[in-house]
């Protein structure tokens, strides 16, 4: 049994997803607002803790018109015989979670409660869990005598204070909304309903389309769950650095602190009470330690007598204990747990150079060590301990089968949760623990490959890191979707990455190793900037920052590809629906036999070897018909909103290649020879390597662009390994490099994708300067 997938509805901006599980470990990517927070709350407020759900928690634009039949149910409160309200009426706007399991036939005994027909033979089986009010007469009437209420309390104010005195200010609760600000725990519920497999439909786009529940549902008595599958969660917030507050006393005692039990030392306590104190359902082995805890307490108890013995006795002189009086006496209750009470409790014992422990034993308290292995340990102890509290390890076994309010049997799925487990990880180590937390979490003898009990991890992240560790079918793109229309607010959509490609699909392949080869920046962009070489790689950057000041406030990344490789990630850009501005060459050849390289030159059939301009964007391969293409040529647009892509290569350029001289059409084929033609004044003084050199003789010595282009074209055949470093010789240049002129096909293309993000500087509130950090990567 494992859960396959979830569908999340008017929850917070996830006004209608799909979510699919993977059998193991799922992983949340994308970018910032795109509703990976959103969903790992969705999950916690359903399945974990209901009585966390406020208000805030409805998509916002669906107020609007749950504030409609709030509205209409005023009106009709001074109407005889008005309708009675229906919940039909708020079924559309409610929050709900669609949980859906894969069940095996010889699983059946564990979902009874779930089984839609007696003529069900295995596979799907779905619920939703829907926050709905308890009963919606008494929300109807509660509502409506509230808003009696506060316009009585209005007149009766302005009855007293005469002159048609009128109050504008609104009482509580002036809509439906801040009635439920207060009144949504003692209001609302959440209820379950059976779903009916044959009525599942795919979503579209990554939208989902959940089915409607016929108007005779009626929810299931209980949480038919409760029995099936273990929910643990770590959040985001883990209070780490966080030093124990003290006690008031002035001896410094440490008093007990609310952050506590978020420190390791809190988490092995609890562990420690739940799987090893001693004290309860003790075995045999336990009896030493037990003997040896009330033979120190009764040498404390002694001890204490003694010293309490002045202090008794100076109480008695004030007549107590009177005769009848119980006596006062002083003793002392040890219990192992309390040892590890304390921010001491987990300390970090200092190694020697050699790794072994010094001759004086060196100490630190855990919040001394960095917040990394803090952050570390903590969340791999969560895990152990998940899993040993869901296979009833130690103590918890036996207190289980001793509890008839509990179920004996172990439930056959356990869902963790881990929410961004990057923070204050170094790379290394985020790759590391996503590559062992499922592991962590089959670690005993009943688990490991064994099919009876199943694990799955979900884990949402902001970091690279750990998206490149993992799995490539194991990600869920988070996609940002604009609003629909006026009042409306921006929602999201999820694309399951493995439905990228095909079966043995060779692209994916590729993809998958190429993006193993660099970080995964793209699932965390607003826009991707894909470009052919090194030299494309370390100026666009450059340009970006110099003459596109409001796309350098934007969170771009930029790839180098190749530019016969750039359209296998064809497949994945237009599934995310990424926003990208392909930046590439045109790569002229002869049009017969193995078309070899040549110069571009107009009406000689010259074609472009280029896979991209060929294959994606624009599809043409003739150099005529690609200088001259219009620009709403070089653009693809789909109907997934704020999704283009656009494609840039060299266009005609006009040079001047002599004072007196008119203006001649210069084609370049490369990035570099497009420098070369825009920036000829530099080009004839310029110092560095040999492919440098060899473009200051060229420019130097020829008057004529077609002759200049052949023989830049000329250098670049022979020095065809120097692209990279004619880029660090104009880096390395004295003078500023806002000098270096854009080559005008780049210029377009940024131009364009600025406009695509409408990027605006982010600046804080009080400096003038960015807020946000330059997202070129």
């Amino acid at each position: 049994m494992r859960i396959a997938f979830v569908e999340v509805q008017n929850f917070r901006k996830l006004k209608s997803i799909r979510i699919d599980f993977s059998e193991t470990t799922t992983l949340f990517v994308g970018a910032n607002n795109s509703g990976k927070t959103s969903a790992m709350l969705a999950l916690g407020h359903f399945l974990v803790d209901q009585s966390r759900f406020t208000t805030n928690d409805f998509t916002l634009s669906n107020w609007t018109q749950i504030e409609k039949i709030a509205a209409a149910w005023e009106a009709q409160s001074t109407t005889a015989n008005a309708p009675q309200p229906t919940l039909s009426s708020l079924e559309p706007f409610l929050p709900a979670l669609d949980l859906w399991l894969e069940v095996a036939t010889g699983e059946v005994h564990y979902v009874r409660q779930l089984l839609p027909t007696l003529d069900w033979t295995g596979g799907l089986l779905g619920v939703r869990l829907r926050l709905e009010p308890k009963d919606i007469e008494d929300l109807h009437k509660q509502y409506l005598a509230a808003l009696k209420s506060a316009k009585e309390t209005k007149a009766a104010a302005a009855a007293k204070c005469g002159a048609g005195k009128q109050y504008g200010l609104k009482l509580w609760p002036h809509d439906l909304r801040s009635f439920l600000d207060r009144h949504l725990g003692a209001t609302f519920t959440i209820r379950v309903h059976l779903l009916d497999p044959s009525k599942l439909v795919q979503p579209t786009n990554g939208i989902a389309n959940p089915q409607r529940l016929p108007n005779d549902s009626e929810p299931v008595d209980g949480n038919p769950l409760k029995d099936l599958v273990k929910i643990d969660e770590i959040p985001a917030e883990r209070g780490l650095g966080e030093t124990a507050t003290r006690g008031s006393d002035s001896d410094g005692e440490e008093g007990p602190s609310a952050r506590f039990q978020h420190k390791l030392s809190g988490q092995l306590r609890k562990y420690y009470s739940k799987h090893l104190d001693p004290s309860k359902s003790p075995d045999p082995a336990d009896l030493d330690a037990l003997e040896a805890i009330e033979s120190s307490q009764k040498l404390f108890d002694a001890r204490l007598e003694t010293g309490f013995s002045a202090a008794l006795k100076e109480l008695a002189s004030l007549n107590y204990p009177g005769v009848t009086d119980p006596r006062l006496t002083i003793a002392t209750e040890l219990r192992p747990a309390d040892g590890l009470n304390h921010s001491a409790a987990v300390q970090y014992e200092l190694l020697s150079d050699n790794g072994k422990p010094p001759t004086t034993t060196l100490r630190l308290p855990e919040e001394y060590n960095g917040l990394g292995y803090q952050n570390l340990i903590l969340i791999v102890f969560k895990l152990m301990s998940f899993r040993d509290a869901w296979m009833r390890v130690g103590k918890a076994g036996k207190a289980a089968s001793g509890d008839t309010k509990r179920p004996t049997l172990i439930q056959p799925l356990h869902l963790v949760l881990v929410e961004e487990p990057e923070a204050h990880l170094h790379p290394q180590v985020q790759q590391v623990f996503v590559r062992q937390a499922y592991a962590v979490l089959r670690n005993h003898e009943d688990l490991g490959d064994k099919p009876t009990l199943h694990t799955q991890l979900i884990v949402s992240t902001h970091s690279s890191h750990v998206a490149h560790e993992s799995k490539f079918s194991s990600l869920r793109y988070f996609r940002r979707l604009p609003s629909r229309a006026n009042g409306d607010v921006p929602t999201s959509a999820v694309i399951n990455l493995s439905e990228v490609f095909g079966p043995n699909d060779q692209t994916e392949k590729f993809v998958v190793r190429y993006l193993r080869a660099v970080h995964c920046d793209l699932f965390f962009a607003d826009a991707a900037i894909l470009v052919e070489g090194p030299a494309e790689r370390m100026l666009v950057p450059h340009f970006i920052r110099k003459h596109f000041p409001e796309l350098n406030h934007c969170y771009v990344t930029l790839m180098e590809v190749g530019g016969s490789h750039a359209h296998r990630l064809r497949p994945l850009i237009e599934k995310i629906g990424l926003t990208a501005l392909i930046i590439t060459d045109l790569d002229s050849v002869e049009p017969t036999g193995h078309h070899k390289a040549t110069p571009p030159r107009r009406g000689c059939n010259i074609k472009s070897a280029n896979t991209t301009l060929k294959e994606w964007l624009p599809k043409k391969d003739s150099l005529d018909e690609l200088v001259d293409l219009k620009d709403t040529e070089k653009v693809l647009t789909s109907d997934v909103p704020l999704f283009s892509i656009r494609v840039a290569y060299q266009i005609p350029i006009p040079v001047k290649l002599t004072d007196t001289g008119a203006a001649q059409e210069a084609l370049a084929t490369t990035f570099e020879d497009s420098l070369a033609f825009e920036n000829l004044e530099l080009f004839k003084t310029i110092d560095g390597g040999d492919l440098a050199e060899q473009f200051k003789g060229a420019v130097n010595a020829n008057q004529d662009s077609a002759a200049l282009g052949k023989a830049l074209f000329d250098a670049l055949e022979r020095a065809s390994k120097g692209k990279a470093q004619l880029a660090l010789d104009l880096l390395s240049l004295e003078q500023d490099l806002v000098e270096l002129r854009v080559p005008k096909y780049i210029r377009e293309g940024l131009d364009w994708l600025q406009k695509q993000l409408g990027c605006k500087p982010v600046v804080s509130a009080t400096s003038s300067s960015p807020a946000v950090a330059v997202g070129v990567n």
